[in-house]
């Protein structure tokens, strides 16, 4: 705890990107809740979840190649506070659609709510090593962590409660007020030198015009790095049973235990205690683990994950699916957390921005498939039986983890993610 206040007292810059976050995502959630109770009850259907997860995973994969080229290219700076910019302009269009729902336009604007979205989220991964010195930098990623975890929970407990008590209005009022309170925090970061702009590329007008080309060579650098390789591979099979995870939250709430709003934002509540409770884990753990005991934990923790998961759909009771969704989202804090650390240590200065959109944009891919399958096969299928397949797909991850582990096929990699020169800049700047 007091490596956490000490990074927010003394670091300018990160408590200012801290501080935007939790408004920020405080809002995602009171969308998110609104959104999908809002749609359900419209329409009395698990496949309208599926298809504002699948509305929101294809522009998030789409966008991805992208965001990581432009990042890699411009002041990330200024691409993130455009980000937050656009989101809250979209976010503002669900307020028209509070009263008379029309499940096209749901479709449509989380459509655009999550273009905008990789640009930001990618570019907060790609500046925290600028913004962090080597000794803060794992604390820093276990507080961003947590925070996000911590607002889920805030977040969903609060717009359940509102969804309910004051209708969805005010959600989506919220949500979109959160992106420009976001983007004015963005907007007052500070580097010296060089700032938030990426090392200088020699751009040919074809590298310009044909942007691929720029993205196919981030590729082929985590290709060429076994653990980078190994950690995206880990996350498509996390992915393959956690799209029709987040699919079922919903179908769970609303159709199994007939909890409404109120109840999916206890099972997001209970996962974000989860989540909570593995990031403290990693946190503690994470500075005094060796690179060997490091691959083991994660090996463990997606066994439990997995396994909680399948216990959480069989749950004849609320009560205890909550015990188990907890458990399991503990069992993603901890190797979240440990991995990401990895990353942000490992990831050089010109290739953060097509590293960590990669992982996102691979990761939705994935989800959006499992989205698919899960949302058609609620239709037919026993969403408990879902919830099983689900559970043991996700625990897939601890079995390739464990084999290229045992192989020797994950050696440690230079960690070239903080650069000597970037030294944090605590105070605001004198003109």
């Amino acid at each position: 705890m007091r490596s956490l206040l000490s990074l927010l007292r003394g670091n300018r810059n990160y408590r200012n990107v801290w501080i935007g976050q939790i408004v920020s995502e405080i809002g995602d959630q009171f969308n998110n809740i609104a959104v999908f109770s809002l749609a359900v009850a419209a329409t009395h259907s698990g496949m309208v979840i599926t298809l504002i997860f699948l509305s929101r995973a294809i522009p998030a994969m789409l966008a991805g190649p992208l965001a990581g080229v432009v990042l890699d290219r411009v002041n990330r700076k200024y691409v993130m506070i455009t980000s937050d910019v656009v989101r809250g302009i979209v976010a503002a269009g669900f307020i028209l659609e509070a009263e008379h729902p029309h499940a096209q336009m749901l479709y449509l604007l989380s459509a655009l709510l999550m273009l905008a979205s990789p640009f930001f989220t990618a570019g907060r991964s790609a500046i925290l090593p600028s913004i962090a010195t080597r000794e803060e930098l794992h604390v820093a990623n276990s507080l961003t962590q947590s925070t996000q975890w911590t607002t889920q929970l805030v977040g969903a407990l609060l717009a359940g409660v509102s969804a309910a008590a004051v209708g969805y209005k005010w959600a989506f009022a919220f949500n979109s007020f959160s992106f420009f309170f976001s983007a004015v925090c963005i907007s007052r970061l500070a580097l010296a030198g060089r700032g938030f702009r990426p090392p200088e590329r020699g751009l040919t007008e074809a590298a310009v015009v044909r942007p691929w080309h720029e993205y196919a060579e981030g590729l082929r650098y985590i290709k060429s790095v076994p653990l980078i390789l190994g950690l995206l591979i880990i996350n498509i099979g996390w992915a393959s049973g956690g799209g029709a995870a987040q699919i079922l939250f919903t179908v769970f709430s609303e159709m199994v235990f007939k909890r409404g709003p109120a109840g999916l934002g206890m099972i997001y509540g209970c996962a974000s205690i989860g989540l909570l409770s593995g990031g403290a884990i990693a946190h503690t753990i994470g500075r005094k683990l060796s690179f060997r005991d490091y691959k083991r934990t994660i090996s463990i923790v997606y066994v439990i994950h997995g396994a909680a998961y399948v216990a959480f759909a069989i749950s004849p009771k609320f009560a205890m699916a909550l015990f188990f969704i907890a458990l399991s989202r503990a069992g993603v804090g901890v190797s979240s957390v440990l991995n990401w650390s990895q990353l942000l240590r490992i990831v050089p200065n010109e290739f953060r921005g097509r590293v960590f959109s990669t992982t996102e944009s691979v990761t939705w891919s994935v989800m959006m498939i499992s989205m698919l399958l899960a949302g058609a096969s609620s239709q037919s299928v026993n969403p408990r039986v879902i919830g099983v397949v689900a559970g043991v797909l996700s625990s897939t991850t601890a079995i390739f983890w464990g084999w290229a582990n045992l192989t020797g096929r994950l050696p440690e990699p230079e960690r070239q993610g903080v650069e000597p020169e970037e030294v944090e800049v605590h105070e605001e700047p004198r003109s």
